[in-house]
């Protein structure tokens, strides 16, 4: 499925809401993101997509007997050639399904696996996929292999049918993770050269983040004029996007777009991606771009905060919340959302689209990254043009003498402004 094909594929979504599920979340909103994960590739056609109520999950087939014919017969007169399931789905079932159905059938994880495929652009972000890919046939080969040996019976210890070529290709998968693993080390190394570099730019870094599709390459693109895709489309954006940009306050800032995130992302994919955010932990202020007009907006923040959490992000980094597509809501719901947003000095009611509220985030974020200035008296040889020249380029400079020792200042900076001029 990616671009070069022609072929558009008829698919059908699936979402089993099941009952006794521990975080069962709202099957519609669930259904209406599966379907909307959907859109995000390219080439399918989404023909439709249906809630099933489940008991208890069938360990061979998912569902019931009687829900697989009932559904077959809809695959069959839609023409189906492709199967979403929006949840796990154990090779076995995956395959007894795809029998009866006679279809391809991918679970959620298969799913972003697919989009990840299709997006990544960068040399490291197309690594990360592959090995998480591969990470992904590894599990399934391996349950695969034990459900074989229950098939044909025995402890295990005299190769069955089949065991041999699962076993080659473990091997294979195994070798590959390797190769792909030095060559990410190479390029991670490079990345660690290039943020080096940067850090010697002594601009503060402003990461965005937030749930896939909150607005946050439409906020970046407003800020930076960069063309960055800014599509209503989940995982939109899937390598981080830096951009140094003056803010309108004056100030100088390098500005960070990353991946969406998502609930129930692939542990493979967790685990690949966390260098992609690298970029966040790195920040000197977070900006958490929230889609306030959906309905989940609430679970969507939660789902946020933990993987911040688990990215081992610094409390003490300053976190502003956006609360963004304001200009979605009726007059009534924005009054009252613009009001908790005024009672809240880390929120910020903003329309990345229509530019409302900008002005106030921006002040936000530059009195955060500034704090209380001083005023200091600072001595700068001759040889030393290039602190010079970047006080002045920063307006920091109030007044400047120079005498034979060369030149005295008198600046007014931050304590991050002082903190990176140290640096240089």
């Amino acid at each position: 499925m990616k671009e070069h094909d022609t072929h558009v594929t008829r698919a059908w979504v699936l979402h089993p809401d099941i009952r006794f599920e521990r975080d069962r979340r709202d099957a519609d909103m669930a259904l209406e993101e599966a379907v909307a994960l959907a859109a995000a590739l390219p080439n399918l056609d989404v023909a439709g997509a249906t809630v099933v109520p489940l008991r208890d999950p069938h360990p061979g087939t998912l569902f019931g007997s009687g829900k697989i014919e009932e559904l077959r017969a809809r695959i069959e007169a839609e023409e189906i050639e492709l199967v979403l399931v929006d949840g796990p789905v154990s090779p076995v079932q995956q395959r007894n399904l795809e029998k009866a159905w006679k279809v391809k059938l991918l679970d959620r994880t298969g799913l972003i696996l697919e989009i990840f495929s299709d997006r990544a652009a960068t040399r490291e972000g197309v690594l990360q996929v592959e090995m998480a890919a591969l990470s992904y046939q590894r599990t399934r080969l391996v349950r695969a292999w034990t459900h074989l040996e229950r098939q044909r019976g025995g402890l295990g210890f005299v190769g069955g049918p089949g065991e041999t070529q699962i076993e080659a290709d473990r091997r294979a998968i195994d070798e590959q993770l390797v190769r792909l693993r030095r060559q990410l080390d190479r390029v991670v190394k490079t990345r660690e050269l290039h943020r080096k570099a940067r850090a010697k730019v002594p601009y503060p870094i402003v990461a965005l983040v937030g749930y896939t599709n909150a607005g946050k390459s439409t906020l970046f693109n407003r800020l930076t004029g960069a063309d960055v895709m800014a599509k209503d489309m989940l995982f939109a954006t899937l390598d981080p996007t830096m951009r140094a940009v003056r803010l309108p306050t004056g100030i100088d800032v390098i500005l960070s777009d990353t991946v969406g995130f998502i609930s129930d992302l692939p542990t493979e994919l967790v685990a690949a991606f966390r260098a992609t955010l690298e970029e966040v932990i790195a920040a000197d202020i977070i900006l958490h771009v929230r889609d306030i007009s959906h309905p989940n907006t609430a679970e969507q923040a939660r789902d946020v905060d933990q993987i911040l959490t688990s990215l081992g992000v610094n409390e003490d980094v300053p976190l502003l919340e956006v609360w963004n597509k304001t200009d979605r809501l009726d007059p009534e719901s924005h009054d009252a959302m613009q009001a908790r947003a005024d009672r809240d000095e880390g929120v910020f009611a903003a329309s990345a689209l229509t530019g409302a509220g900008l002005d106030t985030l921006l002040r936000a974020v530059t009195d955060r990254l500034q704090g209380d200035s001083i005023e200091e008296d600072l001595r700068l040889g001759f040889d030393d043009g290039k602190r010079r020249s970047w006080l002045f380029g920063k307006g920091l400079v109030l007044d400047e003498r120079q005498d034979d020792d060369g030149s005295l200042l008198r600046v007014r900076w931050s304590a991050t402004d002082r903190a990176r001029f140290q640096t240089l």
